[in-house]
């Protein structure tokens, strides 16, 4: 029971991405594109993996929170949840609105409370709004080794060329930009060491 166990955990570790590169984009919403040509073109895209390469945790600040603003998003988040709960009443109750109306009040004053309570446990230590986000440096889209140089030629036809190497965002000079684009695996990004692998050449 233990090995099967031991054997279930480690098939269910996460492990490198593998495959060929056939484009290296700079933002997310560009290799997903690039699937999607690939999709309308009937290509098998179940082949194709996006990989984030050197990923950045970023928090955008929105501005600064005040008592106000805390209350005012208490009532409208309580101002929902008692509205719902006052349309399930109104249904089973002889008059159809006041219970919603009950209901609206009701949330309204529970989210206002709830929220001031959650605030004043802060202290003080993060009077600001924002939202994070999990970013990476470029995506390289790869893909198996047989349908790769139908996927590349496919892309090198729609965007007019693949993209230059780069490394940490920067295009390293002196590299044709004919090359395959770089991947995980090529970059000191955290599914390995770095290496370097010319046009054509399989990676191990």
């Amino acid at each position: 029971m233990a090995v099967n166990q031991s054997s279930y955990q480690r098939a269910s570790l996460p492990t490198p991405p593998t495959g060929w590169p056939v484009g290296s984009f700079k933002t997310y919403a560009e290799a997903q594109a690039a699937v999607d040509m690939l999709s309308d073109k009937e290509f098998p895209v179940e082949e194709l993996t996006i990989v984030g390469v050197d990923l950045m945790q970023v928090e955008n600040v929105h501005g600064r929170l005040t008592w106000g603003k805390v209350l005012g998003a208490g009532a409208a988040s309580g101002a929902w949840m008692g509205l719902f709960i006052g349309l399930l009443l109104g249904f089973f109750s002889p008059g159809f609105f006041a219970p919603i109306i009950s209901g609206l009040l009701m949330g309204v004053v529970f989210g206002m409370v709830f929220a001031a309570i959650a605030y004043g446990a802060s202290g003080g230590k993060r009077d600001f709004t924002s939202t994070t986000a999990i970013v990476a440096n470029r995506y390289d889209v790869l893909c198996s080794e047989k349908d790769a140089p139908r996927g590349r030629d496919l892309i090198a036809e729609a965007y007019g060329k693949i993209r230059p190497r780069t490394v940490a965002g920067r295009t390293v000079e002196g590299v044709d930009t004919n090359e395959a684009a770089p991947t995980a695996a090529d970059t000191n990004a955290p599914t390995g060491e770095t290496t370097q692998s010319a046009p054509g050449e399989r990676r191990g």
